[in-house]
């Protein structure tokens, strides 16, 4: 999909209205609004051990994920009926 219409598209979204989408043409979960339930559709980091951890938590492809807060550089999240709290770094690895 050309960039410019994919970035057409998503402004006409009301659930990611307003965002521009990276180059690659995705937005991560620092991107995301309060409250809205999105779908993760991959985990975008190198570290292996990144990948892992948020695995743990529940957070892989497929899953639904909604951040209930952003305070500073962290952000409260929602993710298989628990809350956790992580840092910018592991938010930008969650492609929504």
């Amino acid at each position: 999909m050309d960039l410019a219409l994919a970035n057409k598209l998503f402004k006409r979204s009301p659930a990611v209205k307003g965002f521009e989408l990276c180059k690659e043409g995705k937005i991560n979960l620092t991107d995301a609004k309060i409250n809205i339930p999105y779908m993760i559709k991959e985990i975008n980091t190198g570290d292996q051990a990144i990948k892992d951890f948020l695995f743990t938590l529940g957070c892989y492809e497929g899953e639904t994920v909604m951040v209930i807060s952003a305070l500073a550089q962290n952000l409260v999240i929602h993710v298989k009926g628990a809350r956790y709290s992580i840092d910018d770094d592991l938010a930008r690895a969650i492609v929504i």
